[in-house]
């Protein structure tokens, strides 16, 4: 999912993009207002994070604005505590409030509870061919996977055996039980071409194939598409 982060302090940008990033999102940064307006014209946000005191365009305005229009999840993020600020920010649309110095499990917590929300009661629309893995997509209809939005490439053999992993994510299958899945037929001596196969897919999946995130290993048993 793609999350905007808007703040006129690179490093707190910098900082929250880090965090979201280890969770799986992908960041898109804004440092004012009329950044954080383009970057949601021109791509798909789902969730939002902004301050208030910026230059140009400060938070608030940037919210009716953007409220206008759409109901992406906002949560508002700013130095000042005053209840009165939290307010005018729920107010106007936000949908939370977090006052720096913020913890970064309670910032991943909300981010995660608002996106819970957004999905289960329906903003954001979902399709049954569409899987996701943290930052590994399948778009079934289109036959396209990305892995944090870049496009990556199998042969048919492979996106096929991904596919069926990613549907089944976090159970662990045999390598004969995926041979007989993706070749629709009975297994025998499927070993080697089921690990090369397992091998390409990791080394054009993963950042870094030697310590896989998303298709594990379960020695002596099979493999899986982990949940993440």
């Amino acid at each position: 999912m793609n999350i905007l982060v808007c703040d006129d302090d690179k490093a707190i940008v910098d900082a929250i993009e880090i965090y979201l990033e280890n969770e799986g999102y992908k960041i898109f940064k804004a440092f004012n207002g009329i950044e954080a307006i383009e970057v949601i014209r021109d791509h798909e946000i789902h969730l939002i994070i902004m301050d208030i005191m910026m230059p140009k365009m400060d938070g608030i305005r940037a919210t009716m604005k953007i409220r206008a229009e759409n109901n992406i999840p906002l949560i508002m993020l700013s130095a000042k505590s005053e209840d009165y600020d939290k307010i005018i920010g729920l107010n106007i649309g936000a949908d939370d409030y977090i006052t720096k110095p913020f913890n970064p499990l309670e910032l991943i917590a909300r981010v995660k509870s608002q996106l819970r929300r957004y999905t289960t009661l329906g903003g954001l629309e979902t399709r049954s061919n569409v899987y996701q893995t943290g930052g590994l997509v399948i778009d079934d209809e289109s036959k396209t996977i990305t892995v944090d939005g870049e496009d990556v490439h199998l042969t048919p053999v492979q996106y096929k055996m991904l596919k069926f992993l990613i549907e089944n994510a976090g159970k662990v299958f045999s390598i004969e039980e995926i041979y007989e899945k993706v070749w629709n037929e009975t297994a025998h001596s499927p070993e080697n071409t089921v690990s090369v196969h397992i091998r390409k897919i990791r080394e054009k999946i993963e950042i870094n194939p030697k310590e896989p995130k998303y298709l594990k290993v379960v020695w002596g048993v099979g493999y899986k598409v982990e949940k993440i």
